[in-house]
C-alpha cells in the first residue's frame, strides 16, 4: 500500500503527468522481486540463478521465526518445575494436540501418528506464519519511513527489500516446493508401511480383470502427480487472490481522487474522502475474510497431506 500512498501525489494538478496505475501497483505488491535486481546477487550454478530475491529472504524470515519461537517456548517450558503449559506455550500445545489428534491420528493411524505428526505440524505452523506475515504491513510502514525520513538509496539492500510481495505462500514456487515434500513423503510412508515393491503394487486394487489394469495404472500414475499439483495451486491461488482483492478495493481511494481532480480543480480531498467511505468497510470485511482464509489454507494443506499419507499407509482400505 505504500506505493499507493506515494502515487497519491499524482492527484495533485501540479503532478498530473504521473497517473496512478492500479494494475502495476497491485502486481508490485504480490509479485517477487526481479532476478535482474536481487537483494543478494549470487553466481549461477549449473545454469540456475541462486540470487536471493524478496521471497527467498521472506522464506528465511518465516523459517527463523517458527524455529526460534518454538525452540524458545519448548525450552522454557521444559525448565519449569510443573510442566503445565500456560500463555503462548498453551497456544502451541493446543496446536500440537489438534494436529496430532485431529489430523494425523485419524488419517495415518495410531501406529504412525508419532512418525508423521512432526512433519504435519511443521507444514501447519510454517504456512500459517507465512500467511499471517503476508497481511502485516511491515515493509509498507518501512517504505513510508524511507520515503519521508530515511531516504535509503534504491540500490541498497534496505531499498530493494521494500519492493515486492511478502506473502511467500502466494508464490507458486514456494507452494510447489511444499507439495513436492508432501509428494515424496507419501512414497516414503507407503514404502515404510508395506515395502518398496508392495507400495507400488498397492496403487491399483488386486484381483481385477487384466484389461482394466491398462486403464487403472495410467490413471493412478496421473493421480500421483495431480495431488501435489492441487496442493500447489490451491494454496498459492487463494493467498494471491485475497491480496489482489484487498488491494484492488483500496485502489478506489486514489482512482476516485483522480476522478475528482479531473472534474473539479482542487477537489482531490473530496475524492479521497469519498474513496475512503466507499472502500473502508469493504476492505475491512475482506481483511476479516482473509484472516479466516489464512487459518483455513494452513489447515487444508496439512489435512490433505495427512489424507494422502494415510492413503499410502492404509492402501488395503
Amino acid at each position: 500500500m505504500t506505493s499507493m500512498l506515494e502515487q497519491a501525489h499524482a492527484v495533485d494538478p501540479q503532478a498530473a503527468a504521473e497517473k496512478f496505475n492500479a494494475g502495476e501497483t497491485i502486481i508490485g505488491h504480490v509479485s517477487n522481486s526481479s532476478l535482474d535486481h536481487p537483494l543478494i546477487h549470487l553466481p549461477k550454478i549449473w545454469g540456475i540463478d541462486f540470487s536471493v530475491t524478496k521471497h527467498v529472504f521472506m522464506l528465511w524470515v518465516v523459517a527463523a521465526i517458527v524455529f526460534l519461537t518454538v525452540t524458545f517456548l519448548v525450552r522454557r517450558y521444559l525448565k519449569q518445575t510443573k510442566l503445565v503449559p500456560t500463555g503462548t506455550m498453551g497456544v502451541l500445545e493446543i496446536a500440537v494436540e489438534f494436529i496430532r489428534d485431529g489430523i494425523a491420528k485419524p488419517n495415518v493411524g495410531s501406529k504412525w501418528v508419532n512418525t508423521w505428526t512432526p512433519l504435519l505440524l511443521t507444514f501447519f505452523l510454517f504456512i500459517f506464519v507465512a500467511n499471517l506475515i503476508g497481511i502485516i504491513p511491515i515493509f509498507d510502514v518501512l517504505a513510508l519511513a524511507n520515503h519521508y525520513f530515511i531516504h535509503a538509496a534504491p540500490d541498497s539492500f534496505f531499498g530493494k527489500v521494500l519492493h515486492g510481495g511478502t506473502t511467500i505462500t502466494g508464490n507458486f514456487n514456494v507452494t510447489a516446493a511444499l507439495a513436492t515434500i508432501s509428494f515424496f513423503t507419501i512414497i516414503i510412508a507407503g514404502t515404510r508401511a508395506h515395502g518398496f515393491v508392495k507400495h507400488w503394487t498397492n496403487l491399483v486394487p488386486h484381483g481385477m480383470p487384466l484389461p482394466l489394469y491398462a486403464l487403472l495404472i495410467p490413471l493412478e500414475i496421473i493421480g500421483m502427480f495431480v495431488r501435489p499439483f492441487a496442493l500447489t495451486m490451491r494454496l498459492a491461488a487463494n493467498m494471491t487472490g485475497g491480496h489482489i482483492a484487498i488491494l484492488a478495493i483500496t485502489s478506489f481511494v486514489f482512482i476516485f481522487a483522480e476522478m475528482a481532480v479531473g472534474s473539479f480543480v482542487g477537489a482531490s480531498g473530496g475524492g479521497i474522502l469519498t474513496g475512503l467511505l466507499f472502500t473502508t468497510p469493504i476492505s475491512a470485511g475482506m481483511l476479516g475474510l482473509e484472516l479466516i482464509v489464512i487459518l483455513v489454507q494452513a489447515y487444508v494443506f496439512t489435512l490433505l497431506s495427512a489424507v494422502f499419507i494415510g492413503m499410502a499407509i492404509h492402501a488395503h482400505h
